[in-house]
C-alpha cells in the first residue's frame, strides 16, 4: 500500500495496538506521544493522521489548529469525549472524522482506507497524463492523440487509467479484472485480454508507440 500514517496518542498501549495493525496492512507508521512530537514529525509528510484529543500539554484540538493551514492530509480524531460541541469544534478546526474510544480496530482501518481513497480521487481530478502526443484526462475519462479524441468503453478506459497511473508496474489479468469490476464482479478475467487487444487496436490507428506491454506469464504494464 505504501501509505504513511502518523499516530499520535499518549497511551503506549494504543500506539502499539495501532502500529501492529497498520504495519500488517502495509502502512509505514510514524509514532508521536504528544503534540510537540506531532509537529516535529510532519516533515515526514504523512498521508493521514490519527490524533488523540486528550494529550497532555498541547491537546489534539490545538495541534490541529496549528498544523491545518500547512498540511492537507486527512486528520481523524481519536477521542473518548462524546459531547456534541467537542465534535463540532474539532470539525471546525479542520478535522475530517471522529473515532470514538473504545473503537473496533477493523472499523478504524476501514475509515482510514475510505479517507485515503477520497484523497486519491481528489488528486486524480483535473490531472492529465501526457505521454508523447497521447493525453489521458482522468477527470474527463477521455483520451486524445494530437487533440483527436479516441473513444474507449468504460472498462477499456478503466484499464488505461490503472496502467497509466502506475507506469512500469505489472498487473495480472486477475488484478485488472478485480480493480475494474470489483471483487464481486461476475465473469471471466480472461476478458481483460480482449479489452487490452481493443485498446491497442484503437491506439494503433494513431501511433506505433506500444503503450501497453505484455509481460509474458505475468500480465501487463504501461511503458508510455
Amino acid at each position: 500500500m505504501g501509505y504513511k500514517i502518523l499516530i499520535a496518542d499518549d497511551e503506549p498501549g494504543i500506539i502499539q495496538l495501532l502500529k501492529d495493525y497498520f504495519e500488517i496492512q502495509g502502512y509505514e507508521v510514524i509514532e508521536a506521544r504528544n503534540g510537540v512530537e506531532v509537529m516535529e514529525k510532519l516533515s515526514r509528510r504523512p498521508d493521514i493522521i490519527l490524533l488523540d484529543v486528550s494529550m497532555p500539554g498541547i491537546d489534539g484540538f490545538e495541534v490541529c489548529r496549528r498544523i491545518r493551514a500547512h498540511i492537507s492530509c486527512p486528520i481523524l480524531f481519536l477521542t473518548a469525549k462524546v459531547e456534541e460541541q467537542d465534535r463540532i469544534n474539532g470539525l471546525r478546526l479542520g478535522g475530517d472524522d471522529y473515532i470514538m474510544k473504545p473503537f473496533a480496530i477493523d472499523e478504524l482501518g476501514a475509515r482510514v482506507e475510505a479517507h485515503l481513497r477520497r484523497e486519491e480521487r481528489k488528486r486524480v481530478i483535473g490531472s492529465v497524463l501526457l505521454a508523447d502526443r497521447l493525453a489521458v484526462h482522468y477527470s474527463e475519462r477521455s483520451v486524445y492523440y494530437d487533440s483527436i479524441p479516441i473513444s474507449f468503453t468504460k472498462m477499456e478506459f478503466d484499464i488505461v487509467e490503472i496502467l497509466s497511473m502506475n507506469p512500469g508496474q505489472v498487473f495480472s489479468k486477475d488484478q485488472l479484472y478485480e480493480k475494474t469490476r470489483g471483487y464481486d464482479g461476475t465473469g471471466d478475467s480472461s476478458i481483460v485480454t480482449e479489452h487490452i487487444r481493443r485498446i491497442r487496436s484503437k491506439l494503433a490507428e494513431y501511433t506505433e508507440q506500444p503503450y501497453i506491454e505484455t509481460v509474458w506469464g505475468v500480465g501487463y504494464k504501461w511503458i508510455g
